[in-house]
Order: structure tokens, then C-alpha cells, then sequence
């Protein structure tokens, strides 16, 4: 998640704290938590045979339809493609199946990513033909449910635009997010795929759509991640970029933007239930600014005014500080907060301190993983962080 400022925002006020979030949604069952690839074009289910005739003809033509992607696909890097039934409901000469569709987009998924599938057959002339493939009900759609895909390929990144976006838009944010990439990786010196996915939806509505909510969650938010926490291979996550949001911002702010949600994707692996959000959070933002030449003033102004009226925070940002749909000033202050604790930590203890206590927070407790790393507990990071800011907002 990440506060851009009014200074980011076109035709926006400087000190208008604006807050457009990028929200880290773990776990979103966008391209799938499932595990296991069925083989291409796969759609036996279990792969116990059907004594029941025509079930058995569905499933046949099922496997028939879905031996390779639509044509439409074409563009998309997919590999691994294949529908698995799992049940077939025959309607006289109507049939229905649910499916679960595995792809992978080539070079960038480690794991298949997965959509619950509903087919929707029709027989005549004694054969049965697709007619229509949608999201099983309560299943989320993929980006092509919407429309026409276009595609835009970079050194580091995966563009995916729904319909209604132009090839110039998505190739420049291609390129950005192309110096997204390189700088989430200086910023984490850690092995990981050094590649981005991004998908660009038509509008809000299609955006929230894609992730199951409602629109007005993400009004005014610049970007947000989909992905899995943790090691083992998964799916790529998914930076799912808001158009209208993301289109006030000024060429700063889609910079911060892509690299505070890429360096998401970069610390995934060590991102757990442990980590705590400031650190996450901070350390995102760390790396969107870190190259920039802002100062904490203009960066944080939310915490700066706060400081100023002698509203020193009494300790680090909590999880529920991070809460959207409240006090926006609030929350850009635990933001901005999170940051200048990692800002300080890198600058204090170093760059390296920096990252290893985000690895060891995600395995042990914070107080372990402050003692090891800093050599401090979390009542003397609270304290050196409130000096800090004491001596930045006097």
C-alpha cells in the first residue's frame, strides 16, 4: 500500500494529502491458489471414466474445445493451458460444465495459475458443441472474460490491457514499469524472478470486477498486488493498475506507484503472517523513494503537520492502522510513518540490516528479529524513530 501526495497529482494542491493506495491484497484468488497442471487440453476431472453416455460425450468435447487457447488468446504468452472437469450437468440438448481452467503465462508464472470455468454445451446432429465458456458463479473472471486483450512486452514486464486501452498508454506503462523492476531489485538484494505482471483493466468497474469488490474500494487508488505470501512456487502476482486512478498521477507518482507494488512482488517470497505491515509497507515505500530527492517534509506531509502540533506518534504504525475507508490523514500518516521507520533503519544500521530484518521478521518475532538484526528491541526503534522524526519536523 502506498500514500502518493498532492505533489504527485496533477492540478492538485501541494499539501492536499490525497491518498491513493496501492493495496497488497494476499492471497486473492485472481490467478488462482490452486495446485497441480492437468495435462493440455485436459478435461477428464479425476480420470475416472463416466458410466453415463452422455456425460461421457460432454467431457470428450470439453477436451476437444480446450486442446489449445482461443485464437483471440494468441497474443498472451499461455502455456500449461487446460479445462478440468469436474462436473457435468446434461439439460436435454443443453449441457453444462464446471471446469477448472490451468494456464501459465509463459516466463513469468512458476506455478499454474487457475479459474473456476463454467462450459456451456449444446448438442445437434448428434455431437456436442461449446456454445459459451464464463467465471463459474462466485468465480472471479480473467482480464479476456472483459474483452478483447492487448499486449505490451517489456525488458522486465508483462503488460495485459482489457478492452478500451490503447497501445501507447500501455506501452509507457511497460516502461515504467520497466525502471520499477531494476529499482525494487537494488532496493532487494535477494534472488527472485526480476519480472512484473501487470494488468491494465478498462475501467474501475472492470478493475474491481477482477478482484471481487466493490468499485468504491478502490476510487482514487493508483495500483494494488494480488499474490500468494510465502515460499514454494506460485502463480506471478498480479500489479492490477486502476485507470482512472492511476491516470491523475504525474510521472513521479506512476514511478513510485510500480515500484513500491514491484518491490511487493520482489519480497514475496519473504513475506509471511509475521511480517508486520509497517515494515511491508515501509519498506515498499523505502524503495519507491529512495532515488527520488524527496525529503521526509515532502513526502510525509500528513506526519510532518502532525509532528508540528505535537502529535508525536506513540508507537509504530499497527496493523490496524492501515485500514482503509476511514480518516485518510490518518492513514497517510501510518504510511509515511512506516517509511521514515525503514528510512531510519537503513540509514542508522544500513541497507543490508534493513533487508535481513525484513527476512527475519517474516520467520521469528519482531523482538527476536530486532535483537538479531539491530541489536535493539522494538521500545528503542520506537524511540530512535520518534527522535527521528522530532529532529525532521521541529
Amino acid at each position: 500500500m502506498l500514500p502518493v501526495l498532492g505533489p504527485t497529482l496533477r492540478g492538485r494542491p501541494r499539501a492536499l494529502p490525497l491518498v491513493l493506495l496501492c493495496l497488497l491484497l494476499l492471497c486473492v484468488p485472481l490467478a488462482g491458489c490452486g495446485s497441480g497442471l492437468g495435462g493440455s487440453g485436459s478435461a477428464s476431472g479425476s480420470g475416472v471414466p463416466s458410466a453415463d453416455p452422455a456425460e461421457r460425450d460432454v467431457r470428450r468435447a470439453v477436451a476437444a474445445w480446450s486442446a489449445a487457447p482461443p485464437a483471440a488468446l494468441a497474443a498472451i504468452p499461455l502455456e500449461g493451458w487446460a479445462y478440468e472437469v469436474s462436473a457435468v450437468r446434461v439439460e436435454g440438448v443443453r449441457a453444462f460444465a464446471r471446469a477448472e481452467l490451468r494456464y501459465r503465462l509463459s516466463g513469468y508464472d512458476a506455478a499454474p495459475a487457475g479459474s473456476a470455468r463454467e462450459v456451456e454445451l449444446t448438442r445437434g446432429g448428434g455431437s456436442w458443441a461449446v456454445t459459451a465458456d464464463r467465471p463459474a458463479p462466485g468465480a472471479l473472471p480473467q482480464l479476456w472474460d472483459q474483452g478483447p486483450v492487448s499486449v505490451e512486452r517489456g525488458a522486465h514486464a508483462l503488460v495485459l490491457g482489457g478492452s478500451g486501452q490503447s497501445s501507447g498508454s500501455l506501452s509507457e506503462i511497460a516502461a515504467e514499469a520497466d525502471k520499477a523492476v531494476p529499482a525494487a531489485s537494488a532496493a532487494w538484494p535477494r534472488p527472485w524472478a526480476g519480472r512484473v505482471v501487470v494488468l491494465v483493466p478498462g475501467s474501475l468497474d472492470a478493475m474491481a470486477a477482477l478482484l471481487g469488490r466493490p468499485a468504491d474500494e478502490y476510487r482514487g487508488l493508483g495500483a494494488v498486488t494480488t499474490g500468494r505470501t510465502g515460499e514454494g512456487p506460485a502463480p506471478a502476482d498480479r500489479v492490477v493498475v486502476n485507470p482512472e486512478g492511476y491516470g491523475q498521477l504525474t510521472a513521479e507518482g506512476r514511478q513510485v506507484i510500480l515500484t513500491h507494488e514491484t518491490t511487493h512482488v520482489a519480497t514475496r517470497a519473504a513475506t509471511t503472517a509475521r511480517t508486520p505491515l509497517w515494515l511491508s509497507e515501509g519498506l515498499a515505500d523505502w524503495a519507491a523513494y529512495r532515488d527520488s530527492g524527496r525529503t521526509p517534509a515532502e513526502a510525509a506531509p500528513s506526519l510532518a503537520r502532525a509532528v508540528r502540533r505535537g502529535d508525536l506518534p506513540g508507537e509504530l504504525p499497527a496493523a490496524g492502522a492501515f485500514t482503509f475507508g476511514g480518516d485518510a490523514d490518518a492513514l497517510a500518516r501510518a504510511y509515511e510513518g512506516s517509511w521514515l521507520a525503514c528510512r531510519l533503519i537503513a540509514r542508522r544500521w544500513g541497507d543490508a540490516a534493513l533487508v535481513s530484518l525484513y527476512e527475519k521478521s517474516g520467520r521469528e518475532s519482531l523482538p527476536t528479529a530486532l535483537a538479531d538484526t539491530l541489536h535493539t528491541d522494538p521500545a528503542g526503534l520506537t524511540r530512535a524513530w520518534q527522535q527521528d522524526l522530532t529532529r525532521e519536523f521541529r
